[in-house]
């Protein structure tokens, strides 16, 4: 396998890194640039995001104007550098949940559901959600579970259940809904689309979380009758679990890939502070504990670099690459915590302060242990895929 990157692929991620430094940084240095829940606000966001597209920065993730596409490779070294800015994703539309729903709706829709459903997305008219998790005894990690129902009359499928957690939702415009047709144990899921100004419906409420919030939110929904089209169901009744296998693999991915730009973030800002800072006659860069502290967490970045480009070439392969992106999921999601840790430390009392990113970064962080699937999760998903394969669990890609 080769991580070398194309030229022109370089090119736009070095145009990506210029425009983060920039727009963005100076963006976030301005308190009037935020909403009230610790995003970008929506006035600079358009801003920002008419520039992205006047760059050519613009929805990276599907195939470009001239027909090229940067694949999860040249995705990866993308992504990692518009998330340097905790406004970088949103801005050049590469943030969760459009992100993977527009992959999945590019990979599985009709023609007539992509016009309908995945170009306002990509052009960044409406926003997205995808509306799988529910409150217990409903399916979180384990879709089995799910007891949203969708029956069928004629030919419109009516909704009832409950959903929660579901991130975008007060913005959204487009959904994706995961349901059950039926109790078959393999084929009893189905994925529609529907749209919020649709009947049957409703958002009971916006959940508050410790950390600051994508746009949207974090909703609990109930459907109570919602009546979808069947030509509004993804691929056939009962697919629904590919549906979310699509979707999950490469969104649990484009997640690593930016939160690697974050702990990047955080190492800068630590580097920065122990330059200048000087206590009992000693700068703290000059400090062994310090240089040890940093070390490790260069080490850990690079590892985490090397699983998630591994999972997004086995991706490129046109693999799921389950084995490497739970690897790169659990590593990436606790680097990501003790990158904003050991950064807050250095600073000290500013790392604690709004004063820096870092706080910011600290209370995102202990969400990425839980979202796409907990560590624990990941880790059964490894042992079955060792159990399975033996030896071979090791193995090595061999030429031809």
């Amino acid at each position: 396998m080769d991580f070398t990157l194309p030229a022109w692929i370089d090119d736009i991620r070095a145009r990506i890194a210029g425009f983060v430094e920039e727009e963005l940084l100076p963006l976030e240095a301005d308190p009037a640039a935020w909403d009230a829940h610790g995003n970008i606000a929506e006035a600079p966001l358009e801003r920002m995001r008419a520039k992205a597209r006047d760059a050519g920065l613009w929805t990276l993730q599907l195939p470009l104007p001239d027909g090229r596409h940067i694949g999860r490779v040249g995705m990866a070294a993308c992504y990692e550098e518009m998330n340097r800015s905790v406004f970088g994703p949103v801005v050049f539309n590469s943030a969760a949940p459009d992100d993977g729903n527009m992959m999945v709706l590019d990979q599985l829709a009709t023609p007539a559901q992509r016009q309908r459903w995945l170009d306002p997305i990509a052009a960044g008219q409406v926003r997205s959600a995808f509306a799988m998790t529910e409150p217990h005894p409903g399916g979180g990690s384990d879709p089995s579970m799910i007891r949203t129902r969708a029956e069928r009359l004629g030919d419109t499928y009516v909704v009832h259940g409950r959903k929660w957690f579901i991130t975008g939702a007060e913005g959204a415009a487009h959904f994706i809904l995961i349901a059950r047709t039926s109790d078959d144990p393999s084929r009893g899921l189905s994925a529609f689309l529907f749209h919020r100004d649709q009947p049957g419906w409703r958002i009971l409420r916006r959940i508050g979380i410790m950390g600051p919030e994508e746009h949207g939110g974090h909703c609990e929904l109930e459907f109570d009758g919602l009546e979808i089209p069947a030509g509004n169901m993804i691929l056939e009744e009962g697919r629904g679990m590919k549906v979310t296998q699509t979707r999950l693999g490469p969104a649990r991915l484009t997640h690593c890939m930016r939160w690697l730009g974050l702990a990047k973030r955080c190492v800068e800002v630590a580097q920065d502070y122990a330059d200048r800072r000087e206590g009992f006659g000693v700068r703290l860069a000059d400090r062994e504990s310090i240089q040890l502290m940093l070390g490790e967490l260069g080490a850990s970045i690079e590892t985490g670099r090397l699983l998630v480009m591994k999972a997004a070439w086995e991706q490129d392969q046109g693999r799921y690459g389950r084995a490497e992106v739970s690897m790169a999921k659990i590593h990436v999601a606790n680097l990501l915590h003790r990158a904003a840790d050991v950064a807050i430390q250095i600073n000290g009392a500013r790392g604690y302060s709004t004063d820096t990113v870092l706080e910011w970064v600290y209370r995102y962080a202990r969400q990425a242990r839980l979202v796409d699937g907990a560590d624990e999760v990941h880790r059964m998903v490894l042992n079955r895929e060792m159990a399975s394969n033996g030896r071979g669990f090791w193995s090595w890609e061999v030429a031809g």
